[in-house]
Order: C-alpha cells, then structure tokens, then sequence
C-alpha cells in the first residue's frame, strides 16, 4: 500500500507536465511542492535523522511563506519540518535542504562552497547552476519546467537519490 502511494506521487509529478505558460498554479507553488516531493525520494545519513528537518529558503519570499502554509506542523521522514529563512549564508550552519532562489544566484557559489559535502539537498532555478553542482537544479525547456539532478554533487553530499526520481530528471 505505501508503494502505491509513491507511485501515485510520482505520477502526479509527471502528469503536472510544468507547462511553465498554462501553470494553474503560481510558480512558487509548484516549487514548493516539487521540493517537498523531491525530499520522499532523496535519502540521509542517519546522522540527519535526528532534530528538525530545516528546509531553508534564500530569496523567494513567495516559495518560503508557501512551504511555511502547506508544511509547518508536519514531519518528514519522522522529523518535525522547520522552514527558515536565509539571509545570508553564514546565518545557517546545517539544513537539510536549501533553495536558492534565482534572484539569489549570484551565491551560489558562496551556498555550494557551506554546505559542500554536508547531507544538504542544494536546490536552484537558474540557468547552469546543475552543472556548477547544485544537487536539484530547475530549468525551463521547451515551455515546460523541468529539473536537472547532479549525481556527482548529491553523492558529495553524502545523499542518495531514488532510481524512481532520477529516472523523472535531466542527470547531469
């Protein structure tokens, strides 16, 4: 039964299709629920299993107080879901997952290089930041939103990404 859950999850993120143009929804609304669906597909060290799972947002007011509405109170992977805001890099010393939002790609070398080889899921919107090493990248192509994944950076991370989310992305 939890396997059929997972299965229509996925296909709900399929048959989403990201038309970027037709979007129903706004897009930091499917953002945020793209991360929050990336997260049951992506595995941490046991030494991340304990405390708050930290989802920090740098940028994006709009994709923060979102994840805030649709997510606090709630648990992941047996933790209770802390979404913080990030104003500045050295503001937050572990998370497990950071978004970057595409007005705040000028850090991201500043974010990848804090957070690099720590269990944090680097998650971006802008253009070649897959490729520079962020772990989930989204990218528009065609109309159509789409995420590239970074094997090489999610492994430096000690993260390990399910065949099922890997097989729905663009591996770079």
């Amino acid at each position: 039964m939890k396997r059929i859950g997972k299965v229509v999850a996925l296909i709900g993120l399929l048959l989403l299709g990201f038309t970027v143009k037709s979007a129903d929804r706004p897009m930091h609304e499917i953002h945020s629920m793209l991360m929050f669906n990336f997260i049951k597909y992506v595995e941490w060290p046991e030494t991340s299993k304990s405390g708050n799972f930290v989802i920090g947002v740098y940028g994006d007011d709009e994709v923060l107080n979102t994840l805030k509405t649709f997510y606090t109170n709630r648990s992941v992977k047996g933790q209770n879901v802390q979404i913080v805001k990030i104003t500045d890099v050295n503001s937050i010393n572990s998370a497990h997952v950071v978004y970057l939002a595409d007005d705040m790609n000028s850090q991201f070398d500043e974010v990848k290089a804090k957070f690099s080889g720590k269990p944090t899921l680097i998650i971006t919107d802008g253009n070649n930041l897959g490729k520079k090493g962020s772990c989930i990248n989204f990218k528009e192509i065609g109309g159509k939103l789409k995420f590239e994944i970074n094997q090489a950076s999610i492994q430096q991370n000690n993260l390990k990404v399910s065949n099922q989310l890997a097989s729905m992305g663009i591996m770079i």
